[in-house]
C-alpha cells in the first residue's frame, strides 16, 4: 500500500513513521509513505496558505489554490489513482469497518485540515471525508496517524500474529474480552480458572461471553450491530454472577 500525506507540518510525522509497527511495515516493503508540504503549492513570496473567511467569523481558512493543486499533483504523479481523504470533523465517522474498507485501497492520500477548516471549493477534489471522533484537534495530523495505524495493521504480513487483528476490540463488533498473562496471581487477584483449564472450546465460549458482557456494560450501542441475541446477553450476565465479569 502507498499512503501520501498532505500537510502544513511534515515534521509531525517523523516520530510515528519511524517507530514500532509502521516502521516495520515500511522496512518490509508492505507500506510506502510520502509526506508532502501543502505550502509548496502556495503562491507569492510568503507562500500564504490561509486567509480570513468571507462574511466574517473567527479564525482563518485554508485557501483553495494550494490545497487543490497539492491534490492534483499527487494524482499526476501516481500510477494508481489515489483515494483522497480530507480529515475533518464534518466527515463520516471512522470506525473499524471503514478501516477495513480503506485497507483495500492501493493508494490513500490523507489531507490534513488546519485552522477553522478549508475553503468549500477545495472539497471538489476530495473523494472522501473522515472524522475520527466528536472532539476538537488543532489539525488533521493526529487524525492522519490514527487512520494510518488502524488501516496498516490490517494489511497482510504487518502483524506478527495474523489472528491478532481479528480479536481486537471492534473487529467483531464487540469490545475485547479481559486478557491475562503471568503471574497467575497478582496482588491477591488470580487469573480466571477457565483460562488455565486447557479446554480451548470452553475458553473461546468464555471469551465471547466476556466480550458480550463488557460491551453490554460499556458500549451497549454496539450490541445490535454485532448481532447479539438476548439469550447471549442473559448468559453473559449469568456468568458475571457466578465469577465476576468485565
Amino acid at each position: 500500500m502507498k499512503i501520501t500525506i498532505l500537510t502544513l507540518f511534515p515534521g509531525m510525522f517523523q516520530g510515528p513513521l519511524t517507530e514500532s509497527m509502521l516502521k516495520r511495515a515500511i522496512d518490509a516493503g508492505i507500506l510506502a509513505v510520502g509526506v508532502r508540504d501543502i505550502r509548496d503549492h502556495a503562491r507569492g513570496k510568503h507562500r500564504v496558505v490561509d486567509d480570513s473567511p468571507y462574511g466574517g467569523g473567527p479564525g482563518m481558512l485554508m485557501k483553495p489554490e494550494p490545497l487543490t493543486e497539492a491534490v492534483e499533483a499527487v494524482r499526476r504523479d501516481s500510477e494508481e489513482a489515489p483515494w483522497v481523504i480530507l480529515l475533518t470533523p464534518q466527515g463520516r465517522p471512522f470506525v473499524q469497518q471503514v478501516a477495513a474498507e480503506l485497507a483495500e485501497k492501493p493508494h490513500l492520500t490523507l489531507v490534513c485540515g488546519r485552522y477553522e477548516g478549508v475553503d468549500e471549493r477545495a472539497r471538489v477534489v476530495m473523494d472522501d471525508e473522515i472524522s475520527i471522533g466528536d472532539f476538537v484537534l488543532t489539525g488533521g495530523e493526529p487524525a492522519a496517524v490514527v487512520v494510518i495505524d488502524a488501516v496498516v495493521r490490517l494489511l497482510p504480513g504487518v502483524l506478527g500474529d495474523p489472528e491478532s487483528a481479528g480479536s481486537d476490540s471492534f473487529a467483531s463488533g464487540l469490545l475485547q474480552y479481559p486478557q491475562y498473562t503471568r503471574p497467575d496471581e497478582f496482588r491477591g487477584s488470580a487469573v480466571p480458572p477457565m483460562l488455565l483449564s486447557g479446554d480451548h472450546g470452553a475458553i473461546a465460549r468464555w471469551r465471547r461471553l466476556q466480550s458480550i458482557l463488557r460491551t453490554h456494560r460499556r458500549r451497549p450501542d454496539l450490541l445490535q450491530g454485532a448481532g447479539i441475541t438476548q439469550r447471549e446477553i442473559e448468559e453473559a450476565l449469568a456468568l458475571e454472577e457466578t465469577e465476576g465479569g468485565a
